[in-house]
């Protein structure tokens, strides 16, 4: 069974790509890229699942059908994770990426990756979910408050993007255990290479929080919204 995490570029710009496989009784990172378009995105998916049992988790809107404001699900997390400063940017199809985030989930689709707002634990098959990185980064590493690698000035930013590298490590302690070996890459003090970096890492967390989903189902997950009007899945108590 492999995880693809997809930190997806929702209008233009690179995708971050992580794909985690299980074997031997935990998770390892086999493949952690940039993709600059859609369609090198669909590609990567392709090679990396073949036909064979994987979950897509991608950090973008993948079922937008309101016109206008807020899909219930992002109502629903944002009331969750307020105090954690959170909160999703609103979907709708007024918003200039939702044909293009609509239409790589409908691709996704046709490569049999179906939406999965249920799913049975450890049954392998064919899904796509849509995630919430800064959601599942404070659930996994038991934060206060979000993560601000996105927020604040550069030299800020760097401070909290490596605090995230470093939490990656401590997969290997989580349930499912997850060893993200030497793929890694280190984060520059600065440049166009940190975003790529960020992307990157963003990816890991999409693709970690497809394999929790997976491993423990309803038991240890919450799914926000439905597979209707979409959904968003978070680690964590149901």
């Amino acid at each position: 069974m492999r995880f693809l995490g997809v930190d997806l570029g929702w209008v233009n710009g690179a995708t971050g790509l992580a794909a985690l496989e299980f074997r031997s009784g935990a998770l390892h990172l086999v493949a952690l890229e940039l993709a600059a378009d859609h369609e090198s995105v669909l590609a990567w998916i392709r090679a990396q699942a073949g036909d064979g049992p994987a979950l897509v988790a991608v950090d973008a809107p993948t079922i937008i059908r309101n016109p206008s404001g807020q899909r219930p699900g992002e109502r629903l997390l944002n009331a969750a994770f307020r105090k954690y400063g959170l909160g999703c940017h609103p979907a709708n199809l007024g918003r200039p990426f939702a044909a293009k985030t609509n239409a790589f989930a409908a691709a996704l689709e046709g490569l049999g990756f179906a939406h999965a707002p249920e799913i049975q634990a450890r049954v392998p098959g064919r899904h796509q979910i849509e995630v919430f990185p800064h959601a599942s980064i404070v659930w996994l590493f038991g934060l206060p408050y979000r993560l601000k690698y996105k927020k604040g000035t550069v030299p800020e930013r760097v401070v909290q993007l490596r605090r995230l590298r470093e939490f990656l490590f401590e997969l290997e302690k989580a349930d499912p255990p997850c060893l993200v070996g030497d793929l890694l890459p280190q984060v520059p003090d600065g440049g166009a290479a940190r975003k790529g970096v960020e992307d990157r890492l963003d990816a890991v967390i999409c693709a970690y929080t497809a394999a929790h989903y997976w491993w423990w189902g309803p038991e240890r997950n919450r799914v926000f919204g439905d597979g209707e009007t979409g959904f968003l899945v978070v680690p964590g108590a149901a």
